[in-house]
């Protein structure tokens, strides 16, 4: 039996992406569900793959349903479409398209084909994985909703640029530091001290 090793990359930033390992056997559906779970992304909007060349164009639709508009040929249907079905070369890309409203999209791409299976694994799942995985519904960083109540409790947004720093003091003397001056004392007080 073959297994498919497809890399799916954020479209938006090609050093996100995760690895997915699959049978060949099993569909679309599969590929669907291990795709949402290797972004961490819910399985609550409508989803679209699109057979594609070497130039990332898109070709026919392999849908999650057929939804209610104009297709140039009717969509083939995920949980009846085999991946292996659908493997037209060594290299084969699909597009994924998740959420419509949102317009998600991911490059497929089969990288590695094998005979072996492993007995440890359960496929589809997810092998490797690259990058911070874009929020499915806002932002989110290092620091999540803590940077939010930190930009709203100091109001970091009314912070003109130069307000605060000055290079005179108030009395309109220069605070640069001359040659030899407190530099040198500061050294020298150090020094006393140890």
């Amino acid at each position: 039996m073959a297994i498919l090793r497809f890399r799916i990359y954020f479209e938006e930033d090609e050093s996100i992406y995760r690895d997915v390992v699959i049978r060949h056997n099993q569909n679309f559906l599969d590929l669907h569900a291990a795709i949402l779970r290797g972004y961490e992304f819910d399985n609550k909007h409508k989803a679209t793959f699109y057979r594609s060349n070497d130039h990332w164009q898109r070709g026919r639709e392999i849908s999650l349903e057929v939804y209610e508009k104009d297709y140039k040929a009717a969509p083939l249907l995920m949980a009846d479409t085999t991946i292996g079905s659908e493997i037209r070369d060594p290299n084969q890309r699909f597009i994924y398209q998740y959420d419509f409203n949102k317009n998600w999209t991911f490059l497929v791409e089969l990288i590695n084909v094998s005979k072996e299976e492993n007995p440890k694994i359960t496929y589809p799942t997810v092998v490797r994985t690259e990058g911070i995985a874009p929020s499915q519904y806002g932002t989110k960083g290092l620091l999540g909703e803590k940077f939010a109540d930190i930009e709203e409790k100091y109001d970091l947004s009314s912070i003109a640029v130069g307000d605060g720093f000055a290079e005179k003091d108030e009395d309109g003397e220069d605070l640069g530091l001359e040659e030899g001056g407190a530099e040198e004392g500061g050294e020298e007080s150090a020094g006393e001290e140890s």
